[in-house]
């Protein structure tokens, strides 16, 4: 899968609150980071790691924040990866930066949002 497709897969199953979807693009090992996964308690350093915790800090968001939808900006490509720019629901931007494996999933993830 190239990178316009998963951009395509990733906001399709967000914005349908397809959970089964959002995972299928993350790797079991997967390695994500937020600061909204300190602030929710999952970890205290940000980062979670596996794909059964993923699951865990997603299904929280989806429930505390029922209105959210994804609205691309823009889509940066590199050599291991790509960087998702988006607006959620309340048109705030956000960037999301994976790294992908060899069979399209990723292994790393790192989201990060605008200050204002």
């Amino acid at each position: 899968m190239n990178d316009l497709d998963f951009a395509d897969r990733y906001y399709a199953a967000w914005n349908k609150r397809d959970l089964d979807g959002i995972l299928a693009l993350y790797a079991e090992d997967i390695e994500f980071s937020s600061p909204y996964i300190a602030a929710l308690g999952f970890s205290h350093d940000g980062v979670i790691h596996g794909k059964v915790m993923l699951r865990a800090y997603f299904e929280r968001a989806l429930e505390r924040a029922p209105q959210l939808t994804f609205t691309p900006e823009a889509l940066l490509v590199g050599a291991r990866g790509h960087t998702l720019i988006y607006r959620n629901h309340r048109g705030e931007q956000a960037a999301e930066t994976h790294e992908i494996d060899g069979v399209g999933l990723v292994v790393r993830a790192d989201a990060t949002y605008a200050t204002t």
